[in-house]
């Protein structure tokens, strides 16, 4: 069904209000919508993140066999085509389509994005960091290209910058989930890096945290630290109040690093996630301290 354009005026806030509910009902390691944004920006960040959203769900929730993702994130892009060129099937690809059109966002992104959840659903383990950067490349950070262009930056330090704060934020997500991706057949830790500290697959099976494992962890946090202070030198470049809405993303990441740490490094067997009161102490640590 195509949406009919003449309802467009009457219907496209609702749209985005549907796009607003959707994106509270989920958990992220950080609120999507926060007080940090803009307002007249939310809802057009709600939209873009059900777009991924619903492309994550279909390559990475339920039981269907990789062809059956596989077809259906094809008609998913394919939704999206239609929706940029004026057939949106439904109410969120038309508010799509006009988040888009207004804000001046490169398709490109978008692609990228569907790219890496494709590559999601056919490539389970990496051989070295290189090819996982290349994944992060298209997944996370295209999403912080996409809330660059939101904003109007275009500056080209200020995206490699962006990169680092997005892969480390991939990555952070990657330990956090290390066991529930196991148990769906992939390692997103590289194959080199396992080796390196005197390990394979069957760590992650025996879910022992053996005094390697804690040494692997420990090199990946580390690796992680880095790219999210160098990420930092970012907020130079932003205006006041999306400088503390990164700021507050930055420190979110660090936080779940904080906990893998104070869990000895093990994440085999506790997934660390951001509780109320974490959000609470990181919302004034941001505010107070700004750095």
């Amino acid at each position: 069904m195509v949406v009919d354009k003449n309802n467009y005026l009457m219907d496209l806030q609702s749209f985005y209000q549907d796009a607003i509910n959707f994106t509270k009902s989920h958990y992220e390691n950080f609120p999507v919508i926060s007080y940090f944004i803009k307002k007249e920006l939310k809802k057009h960040i709600a939209v873009i993140y059900q777009f991924a959203r619903q492309a994550d769900n279909i390559a990475d929730e339920g039981y269907l066999q990789e062809e059956q993702r596989l077809k259906l994130l094809e008609k998913y892009e394919n939704s999206f085509v239609n929706c940029l060129n004026g057939k949106a099937e439904n109410g969120f690809w038309f508010a799509l389509n006009n988040t888009i059109k207004e804000k001046k966002l490169s398709t490109l992104n978008f692609l990228n994005l569907l790219k890496a959840f494709k590559q999601d659903v056919t490539k389970k383990k990496y051989e070295n960091y290189n090819e996982l950067s290349d994944y992060c490349k298209n997944s996370a950070n295209t999403v912080g290209r996409i809330m660059l262009e939101l904003y109007g930056i275009n500056n080209e330090n200020a995206l490699k910058f962006s990169d680092d704060i997005c892969t480390a934020l991939q990555l952070t997500n990657f330990l956090q989930d290390v066991n529930i991706d196991f148990e769906k057949g992939r390692i997103y830790i590289p194959k080199d890096e396992i080796k390196k500290f005197g390990l394979n697959e069957t760590a992650f099976e025996i879910k022992k945290n053996s005094s390697k494992f804690q040494s692997l962890m420990k090199f990946e946090v580390e690796k992680i630290e880095k790219l999210f202070l160098n990420g930092r030198k970012l907020l130079k470049y932003l205006p006041a109040l999306t400088k503390y809405q990164i700021l507050f993303t930055i420190k979110g990441g660090e936080e779940i690093l904080n906990k893998i740490k104070k869990n000895n490094y093990d994440v085999l067997n506790v997934r660390p996630i951001l509780h109320k009161t974490d959000f609470t102490k990181i919302f004034f640590q941001t505010i107070i301290k700004g750095k």
